[in-house]
């Protein structure tokens, strides 16, 4: 990169100058450190999902992994070269898009762990509402930031229409986890963008109340829920994860040699953390926490000037999301929190769950970038008039 100069219009050249690199650098460690910890994982799922001898390979999972890996961190930087314009339009299409596909789900899709999630592509198990996610918090800063020019819009009540409709396509696989999360980063863009203490109030009792049916209504929440408060029933997911942790203490069994981790379900997706726990030990999953933090921290320090409302939405949405899915995940395998199904970013394994965050942070990447001609808008226009 030594012969772009500053004054070099390019699109790389462009990019190269205006990009975050502190940001990317912190996602990348991310994305290394994930590969660590799936090669720590990947023996124990390749047992268990071999019935208890290794016949598809120890290294089966890391060998996807980084051939996801191979394949995201393109569309991340790809998308990170997106003009705002041009992020949000694939953004509302993508919304669109990932919608139907939601609809289509229960006609299509395949049944794992008694939720249809996933609709079967060719080597590849497409799963709607990990791509949404990203697709969603933009369209929603889009719709709430018009309020800012016009405020007799009802783009509050539309955006909360569209949580809606995907709220309820998600109850139905059931996915109360990604639900959520949905309505967590809606409710948090709707406080940003002016949502008054009264409608916050209602919001909050309206999810209370949506909890309340769902343990009423559905033995799968209900059985979730208990387990947690009461620690009654099946709790062999959380054990085995609190065994890792006790496993490996501060400073972790070392590289390869966790035992813990093979009686562990789903030791390479939603349990990848306590892996991490029982080899690496308590201080490097802190450490990896605080990557968590500093990446979220990064990206709020960048908007502290942001004037434009739907770049300060959109971007604050994505932190958000990105660093609620990791706490949840972490406080999951802690027993913090009632079992979720939720992935580690960019640690945990999985295809949809990669090429989804590399295609959301690549976005984040996008509406960060530092480039006065890259934001053309009114706000903009006004300062540079000034």
């Amino acid at each position: 990169m030594k012969h772009l100069s500053r004054n070099d219009r390019s699109l790389v050249g462009r990019w190269f100058w205006t990009i975050d690199k502190t940001l990317l650098a912190l996602v990348m460690l991310l994305i290394g450190l994930g590969i660590v910890a799936v090669a720590a994982a990947a023996p124990a799922a390749a047992h268990r999902y071999s019935g208890g001898t290794v016949r598809i390979g120890e290294l089966f999972y890391l060998k996807r992994q980084i051939m996801w890996i191979l394949a995201g961190v393109p569309v991340m930087l790809l998308t990170s070269m997106l003009p705002i314009d041009w992020a949000k339009r694939v953004a509302i299409g993508g919304t669109i898009v990932f919608i139907v596909a939601l609809f289509a789900v229960p006609f299509l899709g395949s049944e794992v762990n008694g939720a249809v999630r996933w609709i079967n592509l060719p080597g590849f198990q497409l799963e709607p509402s990990e791509f949404l996610k990203p697709m969603f918090v933009i369209t929603t800063a889009w719709l709430l930031a018009a309020r800012f020019d016009d405020r007799s819009l009802p783009t509050m009540q539309l955006s909360f229409g569209l949580l809606v409709v995907i709220a309820g396509l998600l109850v139905k696989q059931p996915d109360f986890g990604q639900t959520a999360l949905f309505g967590a980063v809606w409710t948090a863009q709707a406080i940003l963008a002016g949502m008054s203490v009264l409608v916050i109030g209602g919001v909050v009792c309206l999810a209370i109340g949506g909890l309340g049916v769902a343990y009423l209504t559905s033995t799968h929440v209900a059985e979730r829920i208990d387990h947690f408060v009461k620690g009654t029933g099946d709790t062999y997911q959380i054990d085995r994860a609190l065994d890792c942790f006790k496993a490996g203490g501060l400073f972790g069994a070392g590289p390869g040699e966790g035992q813990m981790k093979f009686r562990l379900p789903e030791a390479h997706t939603d349990y990848i953390f306590s892996v991490i726990g029982e080899e690496f030990g308590a201080i490097a999953c802190f450490v990896l926490a605080v990557l968590y933090l500093a990446i979220v921290v990064r990206v709020v320090l960048q908007l502290l000037d942001e004037e434009e409302p739907f770049i300060f939405l959109a971007a604050a949405g994505l932190a958000i999301q990105f660093g609620l899915q990791a706490m949840i995940n972490m406080a999951v395998n802690l027993a913090l929190l009632p079992s979720k199904g939720m992935t580690l970013p960019f640690v945990s394994h999985g295809g949809s769950s990669f090429l989804a965050l590399s295609l959301g942070m690549g976005l984040l990447l996008a509406l960060t970038r530092r480039n006065p001609y890259l934001k053309a808008s009114p706000y903009a226009a006004r300062a540079q008039a000034a």
